[in-house]
């Protein structure tokens, strides 16, 4: 059966493609398929568009001096430097940026994702399915904190820790979103230890809005109206189901 008849099939393995999960035969069959199947190119780039925004996200982190010597073993580059060519690695060796971000989205994406794939095995399709959102939002650790659902239709917004954080008397979580123009935009102030429901903006969905970030502010939340003035403690992406 050719996959790119089969819509889910479809989606599955261009997220599985994106977060770099799909290995081996199934990986080079995918790609062999993506040049033949404009359906699998668009379902790739949507799910490139939906996570690889995490990467604004990233925290700085300089690699170990062992890092690119691996990846050259790995790649057959070592043995004679004068014969090398030019590719799309040397590209990405000289922006850290884009290994910060992909091992953020590949650990947070993934997260999420399971928890999507899971829900849609285990949940009867309903007739006139309504539209909600979820998330999971992690440290630089990449430990899930918190986990974010959305109600569209009711303007809900349920946020619970599940890993309670101990802050100061002084301090407060707030919640922001991330939109791909414009500036953060508050969302509210958490609980630190346990669910809060607040209101859902509508025109605040993945695709207006793909990254949620939580900050440490002052308590009561930021004093700036532009946007937070804290770190960043934990953030992610979020996907409609």
């Amino acid at each position: 059966m050719e996959i790119h008849r089969n819509p889910a099939l479809v989606d599955k393995l261009a997220a599985e493609y994106v977060l770099g999960t799909l290995r081996g035969g199934a990986r080079r069959r995918f790609e062999n398929s993506l040049r033949r199947h404009v359906e699998l190119r668009l379902a790739v780039a949507e799910w490139q568009d939906r996570l690889h925004p995490m990467a604004q996200l990233a925290p700085a982190a300089q690699p170990s001096a062992e890092v690119w010597p691996a990846i050259e073993a790995q790649l057959g580059l070592q043995s004679n430097p004068r014969q090398r060519k030019r590719s799309i690695w040397f590209e990405l060796r000289e922006d850290l940026s884009f290994w910060r971000g992909l091992g953020l989205v590949s650990t947070t994406a993934a997260i999420i994702l399971t928890s999507l794939l899971l829900s849609r095995q285990e949940l009867p399709v309903p007739a006139a399915p309504a539209t909600s959102y979820i998330a999971m939002l992690s440290n630089d650790q990449a430990q899930p904190i918190a986990v974010v659902t959305g109600d569209a239709p009711g303007g809900k917004l349920v946020v619970k820790l599940v890993t309670p954080q101990a802050i100061a008397a002084d301090k407060s979580l707030e919640l922001w979103a991330v939109p791909k123009d414009g500036p953060p935009r508050s969302l509210g102030l958490l609980a630190a230890d346990g669910s809060i429901t607040l209101a859902l903006p509508a025109n605040a969905t993945p695709q207006t809005i793909p990254l949620l970030a939580v900050t440490l502010e002052p308590k009561g939340g930021s004093p700036n109206p532009n946007g937070p003035t804290g770190p960043i403690v934990f953030k992610g992406a979020w996907v409609q189901i």
